[in-house]
């Protein structure tokens, strides 16, 4: 099928969007590291349900130790550190300047892909790349009224923003190589379809995330906060909603995207959150929408258009 992987790709951006209309409740009721360290736990175990179901072994299958490791480095790479820099970065500089500079994302994701993969991408591509991301630029920075654009923003809440955006990019890539590493006569042999293979490689993720989130809660003595969580069932069933939009579905199908095709086109089309939430905002947090916000949309529409017209 054509366009398969920009079209899942676009589905992963509608299902990020979801998370980020949860996440906001929920990391105000939980606090972001414990919801983050309960989200990956609950990808883990809708993870071996999936696996269970599907193959009669709640555990994956198949993996070499090799695709294990570069699993588990991408995890730590865009779950932990990608996540715990994102996080920052709102708290010093605000989520509207946050989200601006994860327009950098998808070129790190292409930087990286190039570097690592030899993935090139054409002349239109890169065209489509530019104004999706300038449409994306324009729309965050219309959000709000009374925001003027400043430059004086602190240099650490920059440097968390770049270090999230270069973090997420990479971690994607990382993936990729991971899952090509999957040998797949053997999983075949062994029952495993391939599109389960994203999912098997999520899990790993998910391992490295669960570790590392959990390190930094107890670092940060905010053990206590988790174990409260666990009798708060509405921030359960929010955290529960959250995984399935975000770590379970929407990262499982963003893996399955980039096998399809180049990491930097899949990763310019996952940025679109900030235009699709424009309507949910406004809907449900009545937030203004802008003219500036609508323009930037309208321009990332025709970005994503031109993907479609090579």
């Amino acid at each position: 099928m054509a366009y398969i992987g920009e079209l899942i790709s676009i589905g992963v951006a509608f299902s990020w969007t979801a998370t980020a209309l949860l996440s906001e409740f929920g990391s105000k009721r939980l606090g972001n590291l414990t919801l983050n360290v309960l989200r990956m736990a609950l990808a883990l175990v809708f993870s071996l349900v999936l696996f269970g179901v599907v193959t009669g072994n709640p555990l994956p299958v198949g993996v070499s130790g090799e695709a294990c490791g570069w699993m588990l480095l991408s995890g730590l790479v865009g779950y932990v550190i990608g996540d715990f820099c994102l996080f920052q970065c709102y708290i010093i500089i605000g989520s509207r300047y946050g989200q601006l500079f994860m327009t950098l994302a998808p070129l790190s994701a292409a930087l990286m892909a190039w570097v690592t993969l030899g993935q090139q991408m054409r002349a239109m591509s890169i065209v489509a790349m530019l104004v999706t991301l300038f449409g994306i630029g324009i729309s965050v920075l219309g959000r709000g009224e009374h925001h003027k654009v400043s430059l004086k923003l602190p240099l650490n809440g920059v440097l968390f923003a770049i270090g999230a955006a270069v973090c997420q990019g990479v971690g994607l890539v990382l993936s990729k190589i991971g899952m090509d590493h999957y040998d797949m006569a053997t999983l075949t042999d062994l029952g495993v379809p391939e599109w389960l293979v994203p999912f098997s490689a999520n899990f790993y993720r998910c391992v490295a995330g669960i570790i590392g989130f959990s390190i930094l809660l107890y670092y940060r003595d905010e053990m206590g906060h988790l174990r409260e969580a666990m009798h708060d069932k509405k921030g359960l069933s929010v955290a529960m909603a959250t995984t399935i939009f975000g770590p379970f579905v929407g990262v499982g199908f963003s893996l399955m995207a980039v096998q399809y095709t180049a990491a930097g086109i899949a990763s310019t089309l996952m940025a679109m959150t900030p235009i699709i939430i424009l309507l949910p905002s406004y809907w449900l947090f009545h937030e203004k929408i802008t003219w500036k916000a609508v323009v930037g949309a309208f321009i990332s529409v025709i970005g994503v258009s031109l993907f479609f017209l090579e």
